[in-house]
């Protein structure tokens, strides 16, 4: 099997959900993410569909689901996890669109988390220039990680507008652990093998703010993240 443009291998299938899709592309032993295949294979990884990735319709309920996943962790902490959500539409958005459209998403839903009175994580920075910068939701700090048809690296291709939102102490765990750098060279490499060239926007947890990779579009030193916790 391989990874194709949209990152479902050769399982085509009609009785295939987008949620089969989007688990058989992790599973595919070209994708990259270790975390994400550890994940769904403990079956730590929990699917969500929505409408439009460029429309709030479905702002609420995602907050409310990231808070229940939040408050789950806290009272259990073993396993690496993932929160995903697909958008049904649209599936045409160029990098540029699809990061906008992203940012609007986790703008709206960090100001809904600060509207049902959740705090910030405050091990975490709420500025998006911050090499320390995350997420927070239900009190946990989070880093996201869009997937989008028209990504220019593979690793991010899926035939549907997608976040994923992975938590911040599970990798401050494997850091703790002497796991995290072990984990980081075995992604770089598969990732290379899959793209054909570096990633030119990793780089190490906490030497820059992730913010700058959460969309997958490479971008400029001079990109500005379109983002204000309303909690600061």
């Amino acid at each position: 099997m391989t990874l194709t443009r949209t990152g479902v291998g050769d399982v085509d299938a009609p009785s295939f959900t987008v949620e089969d899709r989007f688990r058989t592309m992790i599973a595919d032993a070209a994708f990259p993410c270790v975390g994400a295949k550890s994940a769904a294979a403990k079956g730590l990884l929990q699917v969500t569909r929505a409408r439009d990735i460029t429309s709030a319709w479905n702002d609420l309920q995602i907050t409310h689901d990231l808070l229940e996943w939040s408050w789950r962790y806290k009272n259990d902490q073993d396993g690496l996890r993932s929160f995903a959500v697909i958008f049904d539409t649209p599936c045409d958005l160029s990098e540029v669109e699809f990061e906008r459209a992203m940012w609007q998403r986790l703008q709206s839903i960090t100001d809904k988390d600060m509207w049902l009175g959740q705090s910030r994580d405050d091990r975490v920075s709420a500025d998006p220039d911050d090499p320390h910068f995350s997420l927070s939701f239900g009190g946990e700090a989070y880093f996201a990680v869009g997937l989008h048809p028209n990504a220019s690296r593979p690793a991010r291709r899926f035939e549907r507008p997608a976040i994923v939102f992975n938590l911040h102490d599970q990798f401050e765990r494997l850091r703790a652990e002497g796991r995290y750098e072990r984990m980081r060279e075995r992604i770089i490499a598969r990732d290379v093998a899959l793209a054909g060239t570096p990633n030119p926007m990793l780089d190490r947890h906490g030497a820059t703010s992730a913010a700058r990779q959460y969309s997958g579009r490479a971008v400029a030193e001079t990109w500005t993240c379109p983002f204000k916790d309303p909690r600061v």
